[in-house]
């Protein structure tokens, strides 16, 4: 043999065999396409040559040696597994170079019915699916962006503001034959009546008096008022409407009546900070502890200058950004999303009373915020693509050993509970989208402001970490006629 022809040879033993594929795309909604696929009979015929010639090899088949049995034998043997692994390679093959040649970027898997597919064994095979993609995002240049970039320093006051919340978590609550007062707790039992039935109890709520009760659907403002001067056997009566991005659609906009029955008042003590409640919080000294609350209220500034510059920074490059999203794929990132704002809570030393008022918020406007997100997912992934960027082992132990302290935590428990919930996914996604921000943040102009607002504010939202249209809700409204 020529070296020419030995050339020719390898060149030829390295080459890809490919699919002649007939293929038809056409868009079906937003973010979602329809392909059509179409694979000629001569290569079905390449493909299946090749698993019988792989069968024929490697079968064992009693009263014959490996590899000398009879093809026909083979094919006849190993009928059905020859039909079904032809099937996978024709399918797995054909996606493959699908996806390679015509710049499909899926977010899921087809949505393709496998079982139902069939490859005919004389003439070409067809198929067809629907698959959610990813939307053809413009990056603008990050030069050109300008950022206004709140600051402000942490002052004594702040610090001393922020003791007198975590105090809040050490007190002791005392039961009481005085009248409710705004800053007491009370134990209620809430009945959500609608047309007129009670479709709804929450039997045994310790609650807060603040200015607003705030369900994960829906919200009692003014509940301070209402039950100020409250005895235990008194019931109030308020009205509570049901957020218009509930997931029970029926009752989004809606307002129930709400009967609070007081079954007990407990007034609040606030614990004294002295050295030995410092020591118990985990400090040498009172020094310690402030130093401390002043390192969260600076990770407080940082966050918000974070979030502030984030939203700028989102709003002018999404500005171009018109395409709709299926509704589909945002019900299914609504938990995503709001566990990706808990954990930058958590990360920031918010308070589980805060992230709860917050989270309650959140889920009130879960699909409109929801959406928004993911919008911005796309946005920042493609310039964590466009930059490499890359989230290594020692980025997730930092961020888990940051959540570990500020929870009073071991790491490894922090670590275990994440897996098990399945954030962890979403810890890395945050960390790679932070990046993006970064890497675009570094080249943008900043303006420097005052941040305005309160870095401890006064906390007069108490949260319930529950729905009001929960599953025993909608099985009580399916059965009441309505008005």
């Amino acid at each position: 043999m020529t070296t020419a022809e030995s050339t020719a040879a390898d060149d030829a033993e390295n080459t890809v065999w490919k699919m002649t594929l007939g293929v038809a795309i056409s868009d079906v909604g937003p973010c979602r396409k329809r392909i059509q696929v179409s694979v000629p009979e001569a290569d079905i015929a390449h493909v299946r040559t090749q698993l019988i010639d792989d069968y024929t090899a490697k079968a064992q088949v009693p009263g014959f040696r490996v590899g000398r049995v009879p093809r026909q034998l083979v094919l006849v043997r190993f009928r059905q597994q020859l039909t079904d692994e032809l099937k996978q390679r024709v399918l797995v093959q054909s996606l493959e170079q699908l996806t390679s040649e015509h710049n499909i970027d899926p977010i899921n898997e087809p949505d393709m019915d496998v079982e139902s597919i069939d490859i005919p064994d004389v003439g070409d095979f067809s198929y067809s699916f629907e698959v959610e993609v990813r939307p053809d995002v413009a990056i603008p240049d990050y030069a050109s962006l300008t950022i206004k970039r709140p600051a402000r320093a942490v002052s004594d006051e702040d610090i001393d503001k922020y003791l007198a919340r975590m105090l809040l978590e050490y007190g002791l609550q005392e039961e009481t034959e005085e009248p409710a007062a705004a800053g007491d707790y009370v134990g209620v039992s809430i009945n959500f009546e609608h047309n007129n039935r009670v479709a709804r109890e929450m039997p045994n709520l310790n609650i807060r008096i603040q200015r607003v009760l705030r369900f994960q659907d829906g919200e009692i403002e003014g509940f301070d008022q209402l039950v100020t001067g409250a005895k235990v056997g008194d019931v109030r009566s308020g009205k509570v409407t049901i957020s218009a991005e509930s997931p029970y659609v029926p009752m989004r906009s809606e307002t129930l009546d709400a009967k609070i029955k007081i079954k007990s008042v407990k007034k609040f003590v606030a614990a004294t900070l002295d050295a030995a409640l410092a020591e118990r919080m985990g400090f040498e000294s009172i020094d310690a502890l402030r130093t401390s609350v002043r390192n969260v209220l600076e990770r407080h500034v940082t966050y918000r200058q974070r979030q502030s510059c984030r939203t700028q920074l989102l709003e002018q490059i999404t500005e171009s950004a018109n395409w709709d999203l299926p509704e589909e794929l945002v019900m299914k990132q609504v938990e995503n999303a709001l566990h990706r704002e808990i954990l930058e809570m958590q990360q920031a030393g918010y308070t589980p009373t805060e992230i709860r008022a917050r989270e309650a918020s959140l889920r009130q406007r879960s699909v409109s915020v929801t959406r928004q997100a993911m919008k911005e997912h796309f946005v920042l992934d493609k310039i964590a693509t466009v930059e490499n960027v890359e989230v290594s082992q020692g980025d997730i132990d930092t961020e888990i050993s940051m959540m570990a302290f500020q929870a009073g935590e071991s790491a490894r428990r922090v670590r275990a509970r994440l897996e098990k919930s399945g954030v962890i996914e979403n810890l890395e996604a945050q960390i790679r989208e932070r990046k993006a921000v970064d890497i675009a943040l570094e080249r943008a102009k900043f303006e420097e402001v005052a941040l305005e607002e309160e870095l401890v504010p006064a906390l007069d939202v108490e949260g319930v970490d529950d729905a009001i249209c929960n599953l025993m809700f909608i099985r009580s409204t399916s059965a009441t006629p309505t008005a």
